[in-house]
């Protein structure tokens, strides 16, 4: 049974390059443009793990991480920062939010899918 990963980032063309590499790996996606969007997909489906970006419109990816450790459904669900940003304030604050890894843009196929297996429990 292959694991199901939501991509949130308000670049399309992100979400393509992270779909494309997750899929080649096997796993299911479902995308989000941004993090009130990714809160409509978690309405009881089964997300092993998301992926997001910070900076993005409506709702950035802090927020979302701080939203999504309130439902109980999704509290232990691991949640990867992809972002341009490198400041170790926002690295603090994703982490004090329950973020558990940060990669930044742009980045390896390779590398994030590395740090997806480690997240990933098989």
């Amino acid at each position: 049974m292959s694991k199901t990963i939501l991509i949130v980032d308000d670049s399309a063309s992100v979400r393509q390059v992270v779909s494309i590499a997750l899929r080649g790996a096997g796993y299911e996606v479902v995308t989000a443009a941004d993090g009130q969007d990714a809160l409509k997909q978690l309405d009881g489906k089964r997300i092993h793990l998301i992926i997001s970006d910070v900076n993005m419109p409506n709702m950035d990816g802090i927020t979302l991480v701080g939203e999504v450790k309130k439902l109980p459904s999704y509290k232990f669900t691991p949640i990867i920062m992809l972002t341009t940003e490198s400041q170790e304030d926002k690295k603090r604050q994703a982490q004090a939010a329950g973020a558990k890894a940060w990669v930044t843009k742009p980045f390896q196929p390779a590398q994030m899918l590395a740090a997806v297996s480690k997240l990933i429990m098989p």
